[in-house]
């Protein structure tokens, strides 16, 4: 199933480190580089990710687009 036959939702850290396979430190070193999407603020003490960018950015790493 490709990200775009998927609903647009807010992923949150747990799920984002599932879909990766990557721990918190990680992923926050790969956006620091510009190297894996953005957080968005979404709340006073929450950040969230775009399902349909991290899916994205999943399926090219599988495709060896890195």
């Amino acid at each position: 199933m490709y990200a775009s036959d998927k609903t647009r939702r807010i992923m949150r850290l747990p799920e984002v480190k599932a879909a990766t396979g990557f721990g918190r430190a990680h992923i926050y070193n790969l956006m620091k580089e510009g190297r894996f999407p953005k957080a968005r603020k979404i709340g006073a003490r929450a950040v969230g990710w775009d399902s349909q960018q991290v899916e994205s950015w999943v399926a090219a790493q599988l495709d060896g687009e890195a």
